[in-house]
């Protein structure tokens, strides 16, 4: 199995915005942890990472992976542009947030994402990726 992880804007600032938010890895030493955990599960992992939205849809839209491990940052609180591509691609879609977007700011509250991705994990940092990979292999039904 391949999976993409796919990190959208500001996640190249891991490590240095608000650690006790995020925590103190980067975004290198995430997506470390997550290629030596997915190995661990035989699958391949595919990290890509893009402050740009349209970016991050062209990437949505070629991607030949079996899934995608999505965390799109601030744009999931109003990119209809993402949900959208989303919303048509035949790759199943795990959203995942570090923090839990539910009890912080008014704004987070809203995600348009939510209702086209086919599972959501929040709020466990780094161990909402590991959550969403053991998704993608069967873990979490």
């Amino acid at each position: 199995m391949k999976l993409l992880i796919l990190n959208g804007v500001n996640l190249n600032m891991l490590g240095k915005r608000n650690p006790e938010l995020y925590g103190s890895d980067t975004l290198s030493e995430l997506e470390n942890k997550l290629r030596s955990y997915a190995a661990t599960q035989n699958v391949e992992i595919y990290c890509r990472h893009s402050n740009s939205e349209g970016e991050l849809v062209d990437i949505l839209q070629q991607t030949s992976c079996d899934g995608v491990i999505f965390n799109a940052g601030a744009y999931s609180h109003y990119s209809y542009a993402l949900r959208d591509c989303i919303e048509c691609i035949d790759v199943p879609v795990a959203e995942v947030h570090m923090t839990d977007i539910m009890k912080r700011e008014a704004f987070r509250h809203v995600d348009v994402l939510a209702d086209v991705c086919a599972a959501r994990f929040v709020g466990k940092g780094i161990q909402s990726y590991i959550d969403a990979v053991d998704f993608f292999v069967g873990k979490h039904r």
